[in-house]
């Protein structure tokens, strides 16, 4: 990192190390915010700052033997550690408790009112209807969003998000599929239905393969 990165969050007044930030935490100084909540699962952090200053950090970023990737890269990394893309992954149409993002719900204290409690609760005591959950494809090919995910004797789903991991040296996705759904499915590429295994949708951890 950066020295002027640094020296921006063990700042007097800004005595966090960025070393030290925990998932969802952050510091500020004057007008630049740097927190730990990057969309890639990967150690780092996200940095906001002026745009008359963003060039100039960017290029110290280079300077200092950082590369640069894009948003391709970006959104392979994000898939690997099982995050939703919104617009795919999670929309209007699923609730956070259909999303694996219920730990991202506060219900506590009861009393406290926000939008859309009403209708979350109903569903938590209803139940949910189907899930959010990781493939792996076990054959050459490569898994995309809105293909078809079949599973015998249940019914069908359909992929939200897909790519290639380079990591697993595997093609991986985000399907929704019925809630009785178990540890096989089958995909069709093609016009061809490949098998697939289901698993959390968490695929790789701080470099580790969890699948």
């Amino acid at each position: 990192m950066p020295a002027s990165a640094w020296r921006r969050c063990s700042a007097t007044h800004a005595p966090i190390s960025i070393r030290k930030l925990r998932p969802f935490e952050g510091c500020q100084d004057g007008d630049w915010f740097i927190a730990c909540t990057g969309y890639t699962g990967e150690d780092g952090v996200e940095i906001l700052l002026p745009a008359d200053q963003a060039v100039a950090f960017f290029n110290e970023l280079v300077g200092a033997g950082i590369s640069p990737i894009g948003l391709g890269a970006r959104d392979t990394l994000r898939l690997e550690a099982g995050l939703n893309l919104y617009g795919q992954d999670m929309d209007e149409e699923h609730s956070p408790l259909s999303s694996n993002l219920a730990t991202a719900i506060a219900l506590q204290p009861r009393e406290r009112e926000f939008i859309g409690r009403s209708a979350l609760e109903a569903e938590a005591a209803q139940g949910p209807c189907g899930k959010l959950v990781g493939l792996v494809l076990e054959e050459r090919g490569v898994l995309r969003a809105r293909q078809v995910v079949r599973i015998a004797g249940v019914g069908e789903g359909a992929i939200t998000s897909g790519s290639f991991s380079p990591t697993l040296n595997k093609s991986i996705a985000l399907a929704r599929v019925p809630l009785a759904t178990g540890e096989r499915a089958e995909v069709e590429i093609r016009g061809r239905w490949l098998p697939v295994r289901v698993v959390k949708p968490t695929f790789v951890r701080h470099g580790k393969i969890l699948v």
